[in-house]
Parts: C-alpha cells; structure tokens; sequence
C-alpha cells in the first residue's frame, strides 16, 4: 500500500498538468449553477450546490482528460497486478459475493428479465465471476475501460467491451439489468450517464448503483479527511438528490438505502491517528473511544438503518415509453 500511495501521487501530479484545461460546470443533480466552496483537497476545489447540497469538484477534468488519465494511471495499474491478487479471495467473500446475492435477490423481487446483465466498471472482474458461478443470467457483459483491468476480465473468460460507457455502441447492446458499483462519482457527466444508462437498457429493466453518500456519517464528519473525498470522486450525492436526478432520467427508483458497516471504525481510526481532534467533541469522543467496544458497532447499525451511512446504494427501473403505459 505505501508503493500504491506513491503511484497515486504520481497520478495527481499527471493529471494536474491538465489544470488550466479543466471546466467549470452546472451541479451534476440538479444542474443549478449557485454553490459555495466546501474546501480543496490535492489542489482540487470542492463546492455544495446552494440548491441540492450535491457536493461536487468545480472546475473539473474534461471527459478527454479522464480518459487519458484511467488509461495511464500507474495505481491501478498497480492495483491489478498486486493488490487485487493478493486480497481477491477476501474481496471476494467479504464484498463481491454479498453483491452478486443482494442482486439476485433484487433481480428476484422485481421480476425483472434475467437475459443479460453488464457490469459497468467491472474492474477486476470479481463480481463478473460471481454472477457466472450463480448461473442465473444467459449472458454476462462486463464493461471497463482500464487496459489492464480489461485484460485481466478476459483472462478470466469473461465476454468484455473495453469502452467507457460513453463511447459505448448503444444500438450493438442491450441490458435487462445493468449494476455499477462505485462509478458514478467518477463521471464527468452523470446525467449523461444515466441517460446512457437507460439507453441500454430494455423496457422495465433495472439499473443498480452504488456511491459515496456526502451526507453519511464518515463523509459529514471527516470532510477533505475522508478518503473517499479523492481526485477520482468528481461527484458527491446523497439520497434526495440522487434519487432526483434517476427520475428525471426516466428511471423509477424502487430502493434507495444505505447499508454501510464502515462509517464509526473509520472516524475513529482518524481519530487514533491524531488526524481527527474530539477534544471539544465530547458525543463522538464518548461514542468512538470511551465506549467503543460498547455502543460502536450498535451506532453504526443506527446510521445504515437511518440513511446516515456514507456508502449509498439506489435500484431503479427504466420506466416504459409513454405509448406503451397507455396501453
């Protein structure tokens, strides 16, 4: 993780060449153009929208400059050669079966057509394999533009379109449910997205993201501290706003939750490092370190029961052509 740490500045520093070509933009939710600075971080700027508390980075990369950025990034190319092989098997139990479950049961509850479903951002194709061994959808597409990440999805077997979602060929696929975890925050446009998204998708079929939740516990608390507050995370929404945007991107959202188990072991963490001061904090100091082993883990059950966790999942369905409601 040090060497990672290393090519990732290296990375920031890449991709700061580019900064006076970066371009100021609309909120990505709600498109107001009034907000207020939150704080910079790695030479970024980080402003909430005055309408819809969206926090976002403003002026941002261009979707040119992203593409060259993921394409030579050293840390994940890092990322694919070390770390993702030496905690597949962990990752894989701990995070991408559970996922691959909590999708077949939503595919399950909603009725939803199980053709074929594509991975959006399928990394290093963990969730991919999990879906092929349950052995619940004719076909599997995974989607990742990264070269090396795409690579290693093929050496896995997997039927891959190295693409970004924006360059992707909306009349050759379709999808009756498209699941993308932890991609959103990374887009320039996600309005674009969804709408591409929707594009892809056949009538009534469901769309399932995952994404930092800016009003979470984790994310509220530790601000530019949180290492979900990164260059890559261009977009911070939370569950009102996101939920907005889905609808007016011809979505019905079915779900919106927030099952985080991170958010207290992480401020505390923090915390323990000196990084974070609760002197004058007295409820989290007492929550976090006076009666940790205590009342920790029952806090964190009451910030994902409340819609306070930092980590946000949304299911939505692709609401059918209005000729066809009529019907």
């Amino acid at each position: 993780m040090e060497k990672q740490a290393e090519l990732f500045s290296a990375d920031i520093a890449r991709i700061l060449k580019y900064k006076d070509r970066f371009v100021v933009v609309a909120c990505p939710a709600c498109q107001a153009n009034s907000s207020s600075k939150a704080f910079n971080k790695f030479d970024f700027t980080y402003v909430v929208c005055s309408k819809c508390q969206t926090m976002y980075v403003n002026p941002r990369p261009t979707p040119e400059i992203l593409q060259i950025y993921y394409s030579s990034s050293q840390n994940y190319a890092y990322w694919n050669k070390y770390i993702f092989p030496a905690s597949e098997n962990t990752r894989r139990e701990k995070i991408f079966r559970p996922r691959a479950e909590r999708i077949a049961g939503i595919c399950s509850r909603y009725r939803v057509k199980m053709d074929t479903i594509m991975e959006i951002g399928a990394g290093f194709g963990t969730f991919c394999e999990e879906i092929l061994r349950m052995n619940i959808f004719k076909h599997i597409v995974a989607v990742e533009p990264t070269p090396d990440l795409a690579n290693t999805c093929r050496s896995k077997g997997l039927e891959v379109i190295e693409s970004s979602l924006e360059q992707l060929n909306l009349k050759r696929h379709k999808a009756d449910v498209i699941a993308s975890f932890e991609v959103i925050e990374h887009i320039f446009s996600p309005r674009e997205f969804l709408l591409r998204c929707a594009s892809l998708l056949t009538d009534g079929g469901l769309l399932v993201v995952t994404c930092p939740n800016v009003k979470g516990f984790e994310i509220s608390v530790l601000q530019e501290l949180s290492d979900s507050v990164d260059i890559e995370h261009l977009n911070y929404f939370h569950p009102s706003s996101l939920s907005q945007l889905f609808t007016e991107c011809g979505f019905e959202v079915l779900e919106v939750e927030t099952p985080g188990k991170l958010d207290v072991e992480l401020v505390r963490k923090k915390a323990l490092e000196g990084k974070l001061d609760l002197s004058k904090e007295h409820f989290l100091k007492n929550v976090l370190l006076e009666r940790w082993d205590e009342v920790g883990s029952v806090f964190q059950q009451f910030l994902a029961d409340n819609m306070l966790s930092s980590h946000m999942w949304l299911v939505a369905r692709k609401m059918k052509p209005a000729k066809e409601l009529k019907k």
